[in-house]
């Protein structure tokens, strides 16, 4: 993404955010997202927490090009250093995977990075002032991917809204059947892992998802 394309990335941050499944193989994994971006979703987010590090970037480097394909932006998660090698559209860190305004620097402006706010108002605020593009609040219900997060009140979006100006990601066992109320309070993005890509038909539950928010921005707006 060039520096010139950033600002147009940065407006297209809303919709379906999809956030890789762990325990995929390569092949399944391709064949899933693919579905996913099929079905309409936006953004997509690879998270690998373990793994050989050749093949995790052998894998970011296929899911870049198939992003790239569908006109998606493709994130990174927690790991500055592979996104950086596989060009990426940018990065998102949580709170223990580094230094938001060392990360904004080594990005440099063409690139996005987004941060983990948990259920922390004042978190975001100095996220933001570090240069992060857009914060993820959550886990907005319980989830089974983090099963002991604090549940973030929705609350956090309208405010985020009306103070900081960035777009905002909600996170954490959103389904397509509660997720009105999140996209009521005001939230941007919807990252879903669990509820995409275990249906039964992965492109026919992104594009619920994704008629699902351009409805209530359509409302919203």
């Amino acid at each position: 993404m060039s520096e010139e394309q950033a600002p147009r990335a940065r407006a297209q941050l809303s919709g379906l955010y999809a956030i890789t499944p762990d325990g995929l193989s390569p092949e399944t994994l391709y064949a899933a997202l693919a579905a996913a971006l099929d079905g309409g979703a936006r953004v997509v987010q690879y998270r690998a927490k373990r793994g050989d590090p050749g093949r995790r970037a052998a894998v970011a480097y296929r899911l870049g090009a198939f992003c790239r394909a569908a006109g998606a932006i493709f994130i990174v998660n927690d790991d500055l250093a592979l996104a950086l090698a596989v060009d990426a559209d940018g990065v998102h860190l949580g709170g223990d995977d580094g230094d938001l305004a060392t990360a904004r620097r080594a990005l440099g402006p063409g690139k996005l990075l987004g941060a983990s706010c948990y259920a922390d108002f004042e978190r975001a605020r100095t996220a933001v002032a570090a240069g992060a593009d857009y914060v993820a609040f959550g886990a907005v219900y319980p989830s089974p991917t983090k099963p002991h997060a604090r549940c973030a009140p929705l609350a956090l979006f309208s405010r985020c809204r009306a103070e900081l100006g960035v777009p905002t990601c909600a996170i954490g066992g959103i389904r397509l059947d509660n997720a009105p109320p999140v996209l009521a309070a005001g939230a941007d993005l919807l990252a879903v892992i669990s509820d995409l890509f275990t249906a039964p038909d992965v492109a026919a539950r992104a594009r619920a998802f994704a008629d699902l928010i351009e409805e209530n921005h359509r409302v919203r707006a």
